[in-house]
Formats: structure tokens, sequence, C-alpha cells
């Protein structure tokens, strides 16, 4: 479930054809000004293998700017935040960026075409709701997905902390699923399963 809803929310991201549906506040000009910038970057054609590099490294930055991984990963750890040292936290909000800007870029460089609604967005106390529903094929059926996003201001900016596929979100599925790893097997399990499936991506 966690990869099928970064793959889409990737797909999101990557595609060029957009509709508007409702005025835009401050969240939905963030999200859409992301998207844009990601499409751009990355629909560059390269030469080498170098130029490649540099491309996806300047549209991890983006990513990095945009997704708020502390706020994600303290979140989906929210049960074992207090008992981890510095040093754990330090080594899991590491891979865990890693992790999830690799499969976005792998998503974005798919070039796949989607149109996107912007639906509007609504305060959730002190956070925004930015709302959208994509819409493409698959096998040649219609497919409609709803893909929101949850931002919180950091600094003079929005960031996102979670992104929410047909209502199920990230740090709900990344915390069952760590809280399942650790409870079995402890966090330094949590940490080498992380590690092996980047290596296995990076690949």
């Amino acid at each position: 479930m966690i990869l099928r809803t970064l793959i889409l929310i990737a797909l999101l991201l990557s595609s060029a054809s957009t509709a508007l549906a409702a005025p835009e506040g401050i969240g939905t000009k963030t999200v859409r000004r992301v998207n844009a910038k990601l499409s751009k970057t990355l629909a560059s054609k390269t030469k080498s293998t170098k130029q490649e590099g540099k491309l996806l490294k300047e549209a991890r930055g983006m990513l990095g700017n945009f997704l708020n991984i502390e706020e994600l990963g303290q979140r989906a750890m929210r049960d074992h935040w207090p008992t981890l040292s510095k040093a754990q936290r330090t080594e899991f909000l590491s891979l865990l960026r890693s992790l999830i800007e690799t499969n976005y870029v792998k998503g974005l460089r798919a070039n796949v075409k989607y149109e996107v609604s912007y639906l509007g967005e609504k305060s959730q106390g002190e956070h925004l709701l930015v709302q959208t529903i994509v819409k493409s094929e698959r096998k040649g059926r219609p497919l409609k997905i709803e893909i929101d996003y949850l931002l919180s201001r950091s600094g003079e900016t929005w960031r996102t902390f979670d992104m929410m596929t047909d209502g199920i979100g990230l740090v709900e599925n990344y915390r069952a699923m760590f809280n399942k790893i650790i409870s079995k097997s402890g966090f330094d399990e949590l940490l080498k399963r992380m590690k092996t499936r980047l290596a296995a991506m990076s690949n």
C-alpha cells in the first residue's frame, strides 16, 4: 500500500495537464508551484550519466524543500520517538528521506500524463488540506484517484507532511508498518530493512 501510494503521488507530480476547479488559496498555490517546477525539471532530456545525476539531484532538492520529512517521520514514529537517541533519530530520518525521494524521482521520470483537478483547500486547525483529483486511464478504463496534501507552516512557507490517496495517508501507513516491525524485531531491524530497500531501489 505504501509503495502504491508513493507511485500514485509521484505520477500526480509528473502530470503535464491540469484543470483548475476552484479559487486557489496559499496551500493550493504552493502545491501547484511545486508540481510545475518538478514536472519541468524532470521532463528535461539528458545525454550523459553526469547530466542525469545532476538533474535528479536538483529534483530531489526541490522535493526536499516541499516534503517535511522530519514532521512526517516523527508522526509516523509517534509511539517510539521519545525512546530513540539523537543518533537513531538522525539515521532514521535520513533513510526515510532517501526512500521517499528515490520513489518520487523514479515515478516522475516515467513522464506519465494525467489530468489533475485542484478542488480547493480547507483549514484543519493550524494545517491546510489541499484536495485534488487525478484522472487517467488504466488498461483502457477511466481511473480517478483522490490525492490530498496536508500542509503545515514552516517559517515563511508551507510544506506537506502527509499525503492521502483515497483517504489513506502516508503517516498512517508508515506508522502501522513501523510499529509492526519494531514490536516484533526491534528498531535496528527496521533500519536494516530500510537500508536493504534503498539499496535495491538504487540499483
